[in-house]
């Protein structure tokens, strides 16, 4: 029954895929578009226990996926299934196929990120303890966006690279410029010391994901039908996914900037930090890993992982050649 298929992974939308499709694919496709649903589903996806998954117990729950497109059978055989899917969606890429590096899997974003972030957001105490947290944050955010983005467009590694040393440069750049402006200039003012390197961040972190997957509204993504099959490159389609993704880093990056912040200066006020000053740091460290660690999953969860886009929407060579009226795309992480 549909019911017994939701209750093992809600799978029951993956029957009827095309012969060969793309797993992943086929999953994010029969996934209802459910904010609520893809939250739980993110939630299951980003445990920090995903990144010790071998590439061996990949290749078996991938080859489970491909050779059991229906759930049936006994309550085991439904919980190993289930087991399969969030092996292969937390740890493989929908577009090429190929096991993500373990350092650039969705599980490893928060703890690449958040110490990082929380350094940041801390007052300048030095050139140094200003720029390695920037080019830390910079440096991971900009290869995580270029290896979970879309790979359905030709690119070669050489080019790569060399988009990807530019726009970690340019991103800490901008991100130094409020310390930089507040050590030249001594200024004491709040909206500089505290809500300009929230801006930035934020800004510079929606940003740094146009920059760094620039190639995908030039050269377009691959769209396809709901069977899986590939109806032709879209550059609308790429733009559409890079806005999508770019917007939900800003939200993440600057919810979980700013709200540190107003707890601080509140936290400030209280007879417990008069007492302990030294407890600022604790708190706002607190604060910094509560906010990101629902931050991250609720940004992943704003747009599907693969998109909708209207035919009518979409280059004219591609509305010619063929009769649907919605296609999808891979968004990216």
């Amino acid at each position: 029954s549909r019911e017994r298929e939701a209750q093992a992974g809600r799978l029951p939308g993956c029957r009827g895929a095309a012969a060969g499709m793309e797993p992943n694919v086929r999953f994010w496709i029969a996934e209802p578009q459910s904010f609520v649903r893809r939250f739980l589903q993110w939630t299951e996806l980003l445990d920090p226990l995903n990144l010790f998954i071998s590439v061996e117990n990949i290749e078996k729950a991938r080859q489970l996926l491909f050779t059991n497109e229906d759930a049936s059978g006994h309550a085991l055989e439904y919980q190993t299934i289930r087991e399969a899917w969030k092996r292969s969606l937390s740890t493989v890429h929908p577009d090429s196929g190929r096991p993500i590096p373990a350092l650039f899997r969705p599980a490893a974003f928060l703890p690449f990120t958040m110490p990082t972030v929380f350094l940041s957001m801390m007052p300048a105490k030095g050139m140094m303890s200003v720029v390695l947290p920037q080019v830390s944050l910079y440096a991971y955010t900009t290869a995580f966006n270029i290896i979970n983005g879309n790979e359905s467009y030709s690119r070669q590694t050489p080019e790569s690279i060399v988009l990807g040393a530019g726009v970690i440069a340019s991103s800490t750049f901008f991100g130094l410029i409020p310390y930089l402006i507040q050590m030249k200039y001594s200024l004491d003012n709040p909206w500089i010391k505290r809500v300009l390197p929230v801006a930035l961040l934020t800004h510079v972190s929606a940003m740094n994901v146009f920059a760094s997957r620039g190639f995908e509204p030039i050269r377009g993504i691959e769209v396809m039908d709901k069977e899986g099959n590939v109806i032709g490159h879209s550059r609308r389609a790429g733009r559409k996914a890079v806005q999508e993704t770019a917007i939900s880093r800003a939200v993440l990056f600057g919810t979980s900037a700013l709200i540190p912040e107003v707890f601080a200066s509140f936290f400030k006020r209280t007879q417990f930090f008069l007492k302990n000053p030294r407890s600022l740091w604790t708190a706002k460290l607190s604060c910094t890993v509560l906010m990101m660690g629902l931050m991250v999953p609720v940004s992943f969860s704003m747009f599907p992982q693969i998109g909708r886009i209207q035919c009518s929407n979409l280059e004219e060579e591609i509305r010619s050649s063929t009769e649907e009226t919605e296609l999808f795309y891979n968004r990216g992480v």
